[in-house]
């Protein structure tokens, strides 16, 4: 009986995000954390987090790519800066990457840069869909032509620390629902990088970045990320919501992040695949 291959996998990112990655990744056999990518000079506790969770993985501030050494897959998980850093050296050298920071696909020369990258390496980065879902009804519907894409984004207050909502109101006395962002998806993923990564992932599947509408929410009446997305066109009509538990180390993710890239990553050790 054939042996499965196992897959080497590069991490960049180690934050809450790729440690819970690490965690469920750990059971599987097929998959090897062979490096993980931080900045310089990492913390202790990352160190400590890394050396727990993958222990026969390098800690790098950059992917070792020569020969014996390359990955046979990149999984981003770093924030839009990464992408730019450590993608598209990664395909230029033919390895293929899974990316979860969507939302840096907002500025259009980032996006030449992968698929240029992509295609002098023969490989190409997937797009994972993250907090949501539908995507492939989505994209499938984009082929017959779509009219109208709307997504809206609720969260609990304090989801939006650190972004422009502290500008809009108190959040930590937010007594009702206040929207914080209306606007095009290429705003919301300027505007609000951290938290808009689902916003971009569903203008890119339908109808781009400038023509989806967003609006986020600040609601103190919730204690999930709740996502919802409607669509009208010649295949009807579509309205997807889901109520996601945020992820325990980081209020702003939802936990199903993990699980979308979990799935992506499960995929390249699978033959049969959704």
């Amino acid at each position: 009986m054939q042996q499965p291959t196992t897959r080497h996998i590069a991490m960049v990112g180690f934050g809450a995000i790729g440690q819970a990655l690490a965690k469920q990744l750990g059971t599987d056999s097929r998959l090897v954390l062979t490096q993980v990518v931080v900045p310089p000079s990492p913390s202790e506790a990352l160190q400590s987090a890394a050396a727990q969770l993958a222990p026969q993985a390098r800690v790098l501030a950059a992917l070792d790519l020569s020969p014996g050494q390359r990955p046979d897959l990149v999984v981003e998980c770093a924030g839009h800066s990464a992408v730019d850093a450590h993608l598209v050296p990664a395909l230029q050298a033919g390895v293929p990457c899974v990316m979860a920071s969507v939302g840096a696909l907002h500025d259009p020369a980032l996006l030449s840069r992968l698929e240029s990258a992509a295609s002098q390496g023969n490989s190409r980065v997937q797009l994972v869909s993250g907090a949501i879902g539908g995507i492939d009804a989505l994209t499938a519907a984009r082929l017959g032509g779509l009219d109208e894409v709307t997504y809206v984004g609720r969260k609990p207050p304090m989801s939006w620390t650190g972004t422009p909502a502290e500008k809009v109101c108190d959040l930590a006395n937010l007594s009702s629902p206040q929207v914080i962002f209306r606007g095009s998806a290429r705003q919301a993923a300027q505007d609000f990088p951290k938290n808009a990564n689902v916003a971009a992932t569903v203008s890119l599947a339908g109808l781009g970045l400038d023509r989806t509408q967003v609006e986020l929410i600040a609601d103190p009446g919730v204690a999930r990320n709740v996502h919802t997305v409607v669509a009208r066109g010649a295949f009807g009509r579509m309205e997807l919501t889901l109520e996601n538990l945020p992820l325990a180390d980081n209020p702003k993710t939802s936990a199903l992040t993990v699980y979308s890239l979990e799935r992506a990553v499960r995929n390249a050790a699978d033959r049969i695949v959704f």
